[in-house]
C-alpha cells in the first residue's frame, strides 16, 4: 500500500511502469508465438525481464535497474552473436531498449526507488557505455562490403577495345553500341575533376502521368546522341530531338498511342538508330532508299514500330505503312495492351530485330513473345523466331498464328555483326508463376539467352538460366559483349546478368561456358499439378547470397516489428534459392525484382573490368486457389493491367499474390544492405570491391540520409576517365564513383527519381553526362519529366 501511495505522487513513474509492462507483454506474447514455431527464445526472455522490471519499478526497488542492465547486456551479447558488428543490424535490437535505459536513469525515476541506488545507477550506466562502444565499433567499416583496388595503372594496359568502332563523341545505341557495354572512351571527366561537374542544361518533356495511366508509369530511357542531336523518349513514347550542346528542342514526334489503365506498363526505355552506308543495299539487293538516310526506330506500348527521319522527326514513308508497322500482326490475340514495345529494337546494317513485352500473370491466352526481323528500310517481315512453336521459324500466315504465351524478350538485346548473331534475353512462358500446363517444347527457351542468325533468325545456340521457371527469373538484362584474352588467343565473350545474381559468361560464338556454372540440387515439392527441375545452374561468377536467409537477418525499425518479421519468416516456406511457390506462401530470395534488372552491367573493354549494381530484396509468392476474389475467368471486377494484389493467371488452378517481404511498418523485413556498387576483374572473374550505395532520404518519414544501401532500377555507366556513374537508387541522386576502389567522388540532387541508366557524349569540345529523371510509379520514387546534362565548368579542351 505504501508503494501504491507513493506512486500516486509519481505520474512519470506510473507511466514508465505501464510502458515497460506493455512492452514486456508484447514481447512475451509475440516471442512465445515465435518460439512455438521454432524461432529464437530471446524475445520470451526479454519479455519476461521487462515484465519483472515493471513489477520492481512498481515496488520502487532499485533492483529494477540491475535487472534492466542485465537485460541490456544480454541483448547486446545475443545481438552481436547473431549479426556481428554491423550497425544497421544491431540498431533495431537496441533502438528502444537503450533510450529506455537512459530514461530509467533520470531523476524523476530514480528518486522514487529504494535500495542501493548508487550502485544500481552506475551498473546501468556501465552497460549503456559498453553499448555505445559496441555501436561505435560497428560503424568502423562494412562487414557486408568488400574493400579492394583495381590498380588502375596496371589495368589500363590490360588490352585493347575490340568492340565495334563507334564515334568517340557519340552514344549510338542503348548500351553505347550493340555490344551493350555502357562504356565511353571519353576521358575529359576524370577522378580528379568530376567533383566540379555542374548542371549544363535541363529540358522538361511535359509528359506527365495522367488519370488513364497505369501504376507502372516510368521514365527508364537512356538517350542516344548522334552528331549534334540527342534523342530521348518519354513514357507515352513521344520522341524528343534536342540540341546536344544546349538542350534546346529541335523536333518532337508524338505517336499518339492508344492506351488505358489496362496497360501494365507505360514505359519507353529508348529508341534505336540506323545510318545508311554509302552504296548500301537492302535484303533483296536493291539500292537503299534515299529517304531517311538516318533514321530513328521507336516501339510503342500499343504494339507498333515507327521509323522516323533522324533530322526532322517525320515518319519514313517507305517503311511499312507510311512509317509504321503493326507488331500485333501474326498473333491471334491482339487485345490492346497485351503486347507492348517497351525496349528499343536491335538495329543492324540491314535488319531491325524487335522483341516485346507480354502482359504478366494475367492468362495463358496472351500474345506470343515472338522475335522478328524486319527489313531496316521497308519494314518487311524477313523472319520470325517464336520460342513456343515446335518450328520456331514458321512464319505467320492465313493458317498459322504465333504460339500464345511464348517466352518474350521484353528487355534489350545485343549483336555482333561480325559473327552475324543477335542475342536476345527471354522471360518465361505466360503466366510466370505456374508451369503445370507447359510442355517441354513450349518451355525449352524459357528464361534463356538465344543467339539467332541476324539474316535468317535461325537459332545458333541457347543457354537456359533457369529450368522450368516458376519465380519470374527472366533473363532481364541486356547482355554485354567483350573480347577477352585466352590461352589460345582472343575469346569473344558474352556476359549475361540474371535476376538470380548469377553472371553467366559464355563464348558468344557457340554458347559454351567460359566460367563454370554447375547444376546443383534445389528444393522440391511443387504445388499440386506442377513440377520442378531437380537442379539449377549456379555460376561461379555471382552476387547471389552465399548463405540462406535466417531469422537473424530479419529486420525492422524497432525490435517489435523485427519480431513480427521473424514470425512471418518462420511461417513462410523457405528452403533457400528456388523454393517453389506454395499456398502457404513462399519466400523468394533473390526476389522478383532480381539482383540484376534491365539496367545490366557496364564493362570497360580496355581495362577488362565490369561495374555492377546488384540488389537483394526478398519477395513473398503465395498461390491463391480459385474462389470469390480469384475467379477462373476474366470479368469486369478483375480487369487486366495491375501487378498489385492477386494476379489471376487465368487458365491455371491458381492466381498469385506477389509482393516485397515487408514489416508491418512497410519497410523491408530483411536487414540492409539492399543495393550496392561493385567492380569485377574480368581477367580473374573475381569481385574486387563492393560497397552499399544509396540512402533512405526520400523513402523515410523524415529526410534522414542514412546510407543503408537501397534498391535501384537502372544500370551503371563507365568511362575511360576511370569514373562510373549511377542514378537508379531510390533516393534522388546522380553519383560518380572511382572505378579503382569504389569511392564516392561526387553526387548531385535530382528533381525526381533517376530510374534510368545515364550516358555520356561530347559536343562542342565538352563531355556531357546526361540523365533522365522522371521517377518510377510502381517503384515509389518522385515523378517528373526532366532530362539533365552535366559538364565541367569552362571551355575545357576535348579529351
Amino acid at each position: 500500500m505504501a508503494a501504491a501511495h507513493h506512486l500516486q505522487r509519481a505520474p512519470l513513474l506510473i507511466f514508465t511502469v505501464i510502458i515497460v509492462g506493455l512492452m514486456g507483454l508484447a514481447l512475451l506474447t509475440g516471442g512465445g508465438w515465435l518460439a512455438a514455431i521454432g524461432g529464437s527464445l530471446y524475445y520470451v526472455i526479454a519479455g519476461a525481464a521487462l515484465l519483472m522490471t515493471a513489477w520492481l519499478l512498481w515496488q520502487r526497488r532499485a533492483a529494477a535497474l540491475w535487472l534492466y542492465a542485465a537485460l541490456l547486456l544480454g541483448t547486446m551479447i545475443w545481438a552481436v552473436f547473431e549479426v556481428g558488428l554491423d550497425f544497421w543490424s544491431l540498431a533495431p535490437r537496441g533502438d528502444v531498449l537503450a533510450p529506455l535505459g537512459v530514461w530509467l536513469l533520470l531523476p524523476f525515476i530514480t528518486t522514487h526507488l529504494a535500495g542501493d541506488m548508487r550502485s544500481a545507477r552506475w551498473g546501468l550506466v556501465a552497460v549503456l557505455a559498453v553499448a555505445i562502444v559496441v555501436l561505435g565499433a560497428s560503424l568502423r567499416g562494412d562487414r557486408f562490403g568488400t574493400a579492394g583496388s583495381l590498380l588502375q595503372a596496371a589495368d589500363a594496359t590490360a588490352g585493347t577495345d575490340t568492340a565495334p568502332a563507334e564515334a568517340q563523341t557519340d552514344w549510338t545505341a542503348y548500351g553505347a553500341s550493340n555490344f551493350g557495354t555502357r562504356f565511353s572512351s571519353l576521358k575529359q571527366i576524370t577522378t580528379d575533376n568530376v567533383k566540379t561537374l555542374t548542371l549544363a542544361w535541363e529540358f522538361q518533356t511535359g509528359d506527365r502521368k495522367g488519370p488513364d495511366d497505369p501504376d507502372e508509369f516510368t521514365n527508364e530511357v537512356t538517350p542516344l546522341k548522334i552528331g549534334d542531336l540527342l534523342y530521348t523518349c518519354s513514357p507515352h513514347q513521344i520522341v524528343f530531338a534536342l540540341d546536344a550542346a544546349t538542350g534546346k528542342l529541335r523536333w518532337k514526334f508524338d505517336p499518339r498511342i492508344e492506351h488505358n489503365k489496362s496497360f501494365q506498363h507505360m514505359t519507353c526505355r529508348g529508341v534505336a538508330y540506323h545510318a545508311t552506308r554509302p552504296g548500301a543495299v537492302d535484303m533483296t539487293g536493291a539500292a537503299a532508299p534515299d529517304e531517311c538516310a538516318k533514321r530513328i526506330f521507336l516501339p510503342t506500348n500499343d504494339g507498333r514500330l515507327f521509323a522516323l527521319d533522324a533530322d526532322s522527326g517525320r515518319p519514313c514513308e517507305r517503311f511499312g505503312d507510311h512509317g509504321q508497322i503493326d507488331l500485333k500482326a501474326g498473333n491471334e490475340i491482339t487485345t490492346l495492351g497485351f503486347y507492348e514495345g517497351t525496349s528499343p529494337p536491335v538495329v543492324t546494317d540491314k535488319v531491325v530485330i524487335m522483341a516485346g513485352a507480354v502482359i504478366d500473370n494475367y492468362s495463358n491466352k496472351v500474345p506470343s513473345g515472338a522475335i522478328r526481323g524486319f527489313d531496316v528500310y521497308t519494314g518487311k517481315l524477313l523472319w520470325a523466331f517464336d520460342p513456343g512453336n515446335p518450328d520456331p521459324n514458321e512464319m505467320p500466315s492465313a493458317t498459322h498464328h504465333f504460339a500464345a504465351g511464348s517466352p518474350n524478350g521484353w528487355s534489350v538485346g545485343a549483336a555482333d555483326e561480325v559473327l552475324g548473331l543477335v542475342y536476345i534475353p527471354l522471360g518465361s512462358s505466360s503466366p510466370d508463376i505456374w508451369g503445370g500446363n507447359r510442355t517441354a517444347g513450349e518451355e525449352r527457351y524459357d528464361s534463356a539467352l538465344v543467339a539467332l542468325d541476324i539474316a535468317t533468325g535461325r537459332l545458333r545456340w541457347s543457354f537456359q538460366n533457369v529450368h522450368h521457371d516458376l519465380w519470374d527469373m527472366d533473363m532481364p538484362s541486356q547482355p554485354s559483349l567483350v573480347d577477352m584474352p585466352g590461352k589460345d588467343g582472343v575469346v569473344p565473350a558474352i556476359y549475361v546478368p540474371a535476376k538470380t545474381g548469377n553472371i553467366f559468361v559464355l563464348d558468344r560464338r557457340d554458347g559454351h561456358l567460359l566460367v563454370p556454372a554447375p547444376e546443383k540440387p534445389v528444393p522440391q515439392g511443387a504445388a499440386p499439378g506442377d513440377r520442378l527441375s531437380p537442379t539449377q545452374p549456379f555460376s561461379d561468377l555471382s552476387f547471389r547470397p552465399r548463405k540462406e536467409l535466417t531469422g537473424a537477418q530479419m529486420w525492422g525499425a524497432t525490435m517489435f516489428d523485427q519480431l513480427a518479421c521473424r514470425i512471418m519468416f518462420k511461417r513462410l516456406r523457405y528452403e533457400g534459392p528456388f523454393t517453389p511457390p506454395s499456398e502457404q506462401g513462399t519466400l523468394v530470395f533473390p526476389g522478383d525484382f532480381g539482383m540484376f534488372e534491365w539496367g545490366g552491367i557496364a564493362i570497360d573493354p580496355v581495362r577488362k573490368i565490369a561495374i555492377a549494381n546488384p540488389q537483394s530484396i526478398p519477395f513473398v509468392s503465395r498461390l491463391v486457389p480459385r474462389g470469390k476474389d480469384n475467379p477462373a475467368e476474366p470479368n469486369a471486377e478483375h480487369p487486366p493491367g495491375t501487378e498489385l494484389g492477386v494476379q489471376p493467371m487465368y487458365g491455371t488452378p491458381y492466381g498469385v499474390s506477389l509482393g516485397i517481404f515487408l514489416s508491418p511498418l512497410g519497410i523491408p523485413c530483411m536487414a540492409p544492405p539492399w543495393g550496392s556498387m561493385a567492380a569485377i576483374d574480368l581477367k580473374t572473374n573475381t569481385i574486387i570491391w563492393q560497397h552499399r550505395v544509396g540512402t533512405i532520404r526520400d523513402q523515410a518519414p523524415l529526410p534522414l540520409p542514412f546510407k543503408l544501401g537501397v534498391p535501384m532500377l537502372g544500370g551503371p555507366m563507365v568511362t575511360a576517365g576511370g569514373v562510373a556513374f549511377l542514378t537508379g537508387t531510390m533516393d534522388d541522386y546522380i553519383r560518380a564513383f572511382d572505378v579503382n576502389d569504389g569511392r564516392l567522388l561526387w553526387q548531385d540532387r535530382l528533381p525526381a527519381g533517376g530510374q534510368s541508366t545515364p550516358m555520356t557524349y561530347e559536343a562542342g569540345g565538352k563531355q556531357y553526362v546526361v540523365t533522365v529523371d522522371g521517377g518510377h510509379g510502381s517503384f515509389g520514387t518522385k515523378l517528373g519529366d526532366y532530362v539533365r546534362a552535366y559538364a565541367l565548368p569552362g571551355n575545357v579542351a576535348s579529351r
